[in-house]
């Protein structure tokens, strides 16, 4: 009889962890459909992952190929490009109303500005995600504070970094010409701590910002450096054309001299 009840708790522990894998198998196919339907919606833009590698044991994920579209208008098809994200998560929290994010970690993402420093394509974007925000929540566009109504989960992000990140600027007034910079690194903290929690729209909207004032400072540095450069060259180039000119003047002079 014993040995009846050891097969039966063996088979039920075997049973449980078949479970836990297979549900942890069909959460990143959840997840993953979800960026991709609800991002649409938040930035107006495309939204895609590779893939999703969920550990519930662990708690930790792995987001593949993230890419974040660019508006319509815009040379570049991509906005954001990162290979691979890292989240640790409160495996417990996952069937709870609110999803607990220890950390958010995006290593090395290529993101690509057009425009100017002020009004480019990742701007366009915020604007998008501040009037879908304002929409689900009803309050003013550009308000900071975390959603207490709308669809979806509310999140709690302990930590979120983005480091290493390669910054294409593509500037007008700098007559289209691009330049890579490196991004100074984003590190955001605390976000919806409290039982509201905060919403998938607020959380990229807070991104976004971060983002962006990061973007206008790099490209403002940019266009000050490169502009800086182009005046020098141009008061050198003035120069040795009136050498030029005064050169052929005093040859010319010396010539109806001679004779």
């Amino acid at each position: 009889m014993k040995k009846w009840f050891l097969r039966i708790g063996i088979a039920v522990v075997l049973l449980a962890i078949v479970a836990i894998f297979v549900v942890a198998s069909s959460l990143g196919g959840i997840i993953k459909s979800g960026v991709e339907t609800v991002g649409p919606k938040i930035t107006q833009t495309e939204v895609k992952l590779s893939g999703v590698s969920l550990s519930l044991l662990g708690g930790s994920a792995s987001v593949r190929g993230l890419v974040l579209g660019n508006p319509t208008g815009y040379k570049a098809a991509n906005a954001l490009e990162a290979d691979e994200v890292s989240v640790r998560i409160e495996a417990s929290s996952l069937l709870a109303d609110k999803v607990i994010i220890r950390s958010v970690r995006i290593d090395g993402s290529r993101i690509a500005v057009e425009g100017t420093p002020s009004d480019n394509n990742l701007t366009r974007i915020q604007k998008n995600v501040e009037a879908f925000a304002q929409s689900i929540t009803g309050g003013a566009a550009g308000d900071t504070k975390p959603a207490t109504s709308g669809p979806g989960k509310k999140l709690q992000v302990d930590e979120l970094v983005l480091s290493n990140a390669k910054l294409s600027l593509t500037l007008t007034m700098l007559g289209g010409k691009s330049v890579t910079v490196p991004l100074p690194e984003i590190r955001l903290a605390n976000l919806g701590q409290g039982p509201e929690g905060i919403t998938a729209a607020d959380l990229t909207k807070r991104v976004l910002s971060s983002l962006t004032g990061s973007v206008t400072t790099a490209a403002t540095d940019v266009v000050k450096n490169l502009g800086g450069v182009a005046v020098d060259a141009a008061k050198e180039a003035s120069k040795t054309a009136v050498e030029g000119v005064d050169k052929a003047t005093k040859g010319i002079k010396s010539l109806f001299k001679k004779n």
